[in-house]
């Protein structure tokens, strides 16, 4: 996981922000919102030019999330097709969809001088297990409890 800290560090000071959808657009990936039913976004490249695809239907914390695990598949998984991999082979996204959650959650969380709520990382629509994972591996805390 060190690569995930050191590429999300080397991003906020490089543009002074977490925010993924700033990030974005300064690293010229195109951010479309669009209808796409159950699927809450996705990362694809076309030649060279890269996009995130984001649920115009999901909040807009969600979409902060989305974005930012996007931006993290643009980043370090720039030539895997999740989707396709998923569909056609038997290869494991499982440690590619964890590393982008990981990329997401420390992008919008690490820079946060206090102690993050559980109740606020599930206001970004992120799962409770994914939360306990993280906060083990980056923070050394137990989850708390929404009150």
């Amino acid at each position: 996981m060190g690569d995930i800290t050191e590429t999300v560090s080397t991003l906020q000071n490089k543009f002074k922000s977490s925010d993924p959808f700033f990030i974005a657009n300064k690293l010229d990936i195109i951010v479309i919102h669009e209808d796409l039913g159950n699927t809450l976004g996705y990362y694809s490249k076309h030649f060279r030019t890269k996009f995130i695809h984001i649920n115009e239907k999901v909040s807009e914390k969600s979409s902060f999330f989305v974005c930012a695990h996007e931006l993290g598949h643009a980043l370090l998984h720039s030539n895997s097709n999740t989707p396709f991999l998923k569909r056609n082979t038997f290869f494991s996204t499982e440690k590619i969809e964890l590393e982008a959650n990981f990329f997401a959650m420390h992008l919008l969380f690490s820079s946060v001088q206090r102690s993050i709520t559980y109740c606020e990382f599930n206001d970004y629509g992120i799962p409770k297990q994914l939360v306990q994972n993280y906060r083990s591996i980056f923070l050394n805390k137990k989850s708390n409890k929404c009150s």
